[in-house]
């Protein structure tokens, strides 16, 4: 009886495809993404119109983590499809202090060791009751639809499409050029 049920759930998991990672959903926001802005990490405001009509992946980082070294992935994946593909940063320091760092501080860090060059915002909390406007629309289903995950530590990744729905959610130990993550972009 027993192997029945394994058997069975490996058969659902081929034809749900509920093995993977990602619980990806494909629904219209009750939120518009698009109204939503944030200050980048040098100060400006970031409205998120500019983004419509582009591929957005939105990652909480962290300088000082085990996790650091996916800016270098992050930034091959800005290069190799800057075309259609918007990263966003959002350092937190929610996770264990592994970004204490001021924004400057950040910048630089960011820059010198992984010569990153997509968009970073403002440091900011990611979760909790001071979570920023941006993470609080990627876990709320009322106002992405379906998602309820929040960052549970450092590089989480969320993938908006280009009409602004939230198309998928990756923890921190999926990599960015993973090949779930890349056959969405």
């Amino acid at each position: 009886m027993k192997s029945i049920v394994i058997v069975s759930a490996l058969l659902i998991s081929l034809f749900t495809g509920s093995n993977k990672q990602n619980d990806r959903k494909v629904v219209d926001p009750p939120k518009d993404f698009y109204e939503l802005s944030f200050k980048t990490i040098t100060g400006e405001e970031f409205s998120f119109e500019q983004l419509r009509g582009k591929k957005v992946l939105l990652v909480n980082t962290a300088s000082k983590c085990g996790f650091t070294p996916q800016f270098a992935e992050l930034e091959a994946l800005n290069q190799a499809y800057s075309t259609g593909l918007v990263i966003l940063g959002f350092p937190s320091n929610d996770f264990m202090n592994q970004d204490p760092g001021s924004n400057d501080e950040i910048l630089e860090f960011c820059e010198i060791n992984y010569g990153v060059t997509f968009q970073m915002m403002e440091k900011s909390s990611v979760k909790g009751k001071a979570q920023n406007a941006v993470f609080r629309w990627l876990s709320d289903p009322a106002q992405n639809g379906w998602n309820k995950k929040a960052p549970g530590w450092n590089f989480a990744k969320y993938l908006v499409d280009e009409q602004g729905r939230l198309i998928g959610y990756w923890p921190s130990k999926v990599r960015p050029n993973d090949p779930e993550i890349l056959e969405l972009l």
